[in-house]
């Protein structure tokens, strides 16, 4: 097996691995499947974090998780489909980031680490084993690239920064007690 033959297996790999904990964690906030709580109760969860309207934030987390997992783990699309997958754990990470960095503690971790493996093969491209490259590249044009990647950063920064608003917002009329009692 030479170089290039590798490659391209283990971008299979990754799009399978990465794509499919997607798609699975996608379809518990779609379908409520996997013990997921669908679109009602994962909309009741956004909105405790301050994602808001809740039902309009689950389905949009949802769909960039499980349509951006879906697509990567066929390798079609695959700048689109790691930028939405790559902004649906943006939001997930703003929301484990004042926990840290580690998962056990309930940190950013792994929101982080699936969001950079899907913005990487969205760079690299899904490799020859792939429905990308079976159709020619037609979903997969190196202009996709950095267009799927900004317009996916845009969305994000938008929904992580109107959260972290509203959530400033919240936190203002509320006042620490000054003294132990």
């Amino acid at each position: 097996m030479n170089c290039y033959d590798r490659r391209d297996l283990g971008l299979l790999l990754l799009r399978l691995g990465v794509g499919g904990v997607l798609a699975a964690h996608g379809a518990q906030k779609l379908f409520g499947w996997f013990g997921g709580g669908g679109i009602a109760g994962t909309g009741q969860f956004m909105e405790s974090v301050g994602y808001k309207p809740g039902n309009a934030s689950a389905l949009a987390s949802g769909l960039a998780e499980c349509g951006g997992g879906t697509l990567l783990a066929l390798g079609l699309a695959t700048p689109a489909a790691g930028a939405a997958a790559a902004a649906g754990m943006t939001g997930a990470a703003a929301v484990h980031a004042p926990n840290g960095f580690f998962n056990a503690e309930g940190g950013l971790e792994y929101p982080l680490a699936l969001g950079l493996t899907a913005a990487g093969i969205a760079v690299t491209g899904p490799g020859r084993l792939s429905l990308d490259h079976a159709l020619g590249h037609s979903f997969n044009r190196d202009w996709m690239v950095p267009a799927a990647l900004a317009a996916a950063a845009a969305g994000a920064s938008a929904a992580v920064c109107l959260r972290a608003k509203r959530l400033r917002q919240t936190s203002e009329g509320e006042q620490e007690a000054l003294f132990e009692e």
